[in-house]
């Protein structure tokens, strides 16, 4: 039987188009000759399977993407879903490799092969954060020598995102990514943290400590507004890396809203932990 909850199925076109950038240029997808990526929880309708698939092969030609579900009825219509786009029936390219199957975290990847990159998408936030480690772990085990596992949470339109990603040794980094138009403080992620930092933010915590100084930092580069959004949340990430931040990558990974910390900055006091 597959191991975990049902979720509530929430789908939405469009939703994961952040994440799926960032998987694009990561090792664990680059470093692999003929790429597996598992879409775990797809939800009501296979579109984010189907969207990811479009999105990745534009950098890697031979992707494979595995959607699993839960449900074996959201299963039978994603399947109804796949054979539609086989028949040139929908607005996706035809030949897409994708294919879905009955999964939790146990993660049964087509043929039993090894995972390169799991994405697990608003999947834990119904899970108590006690369960969060084992969740990790399951999951991870299911990894190639280089993969990773990408475990986040995102809002219903996919403007606010943010996400842990886990290699084979542990998590590693986490991310937020934000749309800057309209954007009234980074904070905002706060509702969008993982399952494993939602209920860490405050005071005496690190991320409460990382949202804070990253708002200090919008709030001190006010002026740039002038210049733009983008202008503004570059130097508020120049900021943090400037008083004496680790932040991973440059100004063309900024400008596109995302910042990226080692996990160790931002890691609950206490856990989780992987064994």
């Amino acid at each position: 039987m597959p191991i975990g909850a049902i979720t509530r199925g929430t789908t939405n076109t469009n939703r994961l188009r952040r994440v799926d950038r960032f998987i694009a240029r990561s090792a664990a997808f680059r470093a692999s000759e003929d790429p597996l990526v598992v879409d775990l929880g797809f939800g009501a309708s296979a579109v984010t399977a189907l969207e990811t698939a479009d999105r990745l092969r534009r950098t890697r030609e031979h992707v494979h993407v595995h959607g699993l579900e839960i449900d074996p009825e959201r299963v039978r219509t994603a399947q109804r879903q796949l054979d539609d786009v086989r028949a040139g029936r929908t607005s996706f390219p035809s030949d897409l490799a994708v294919t879905v199957g009955l999964g939790g975290f146990e993660t049964p990847a087509p043929d039993g092969r090894s995972i390169d990159v799991i994405r697990a998408f608003n999947v834990l936030r119904q899970y108590d954060e006690h369960e969060v480690a084992a969740a990790w772990s399951r999951m991870v085990s299911r990894l190639s020598p280089t993969g990773a596992l990408v475990e986040g949470t995102c809002d219903e339109v996919g403007r606010i995102a943010s996400w842990v990603t886990i290699p084979r040794d542990g998590p590693a980094t986490f991310t937020i990514s934000l749309r800057l138009t309209d954007l009234e403080r980074p904070s905002i992620v706060a509702e969008r943290l993982p399952k494993a930092l939602i209920h860490r933010n405050v005071p005496g915590e690190p991320v409460h400590d990382l949202l804070r100084d990253l708002d200090r930092q919008w709030t001190l580069h006010a002026p740039l507004a002038t210049y733009g959004p983008v202008q503004r949340f570059i130097a508020s990430v120049e900021g943090l890396r400037a008083s004496g931040r680790t932040v991973v990558g440059t100004r063309s990974v900024f400008r596109l809203g995302e910042l990226t910390v080692p996990w160790e900055d931002v890691a609950p006091i206490g856990g989780p932990v992987i064994p």
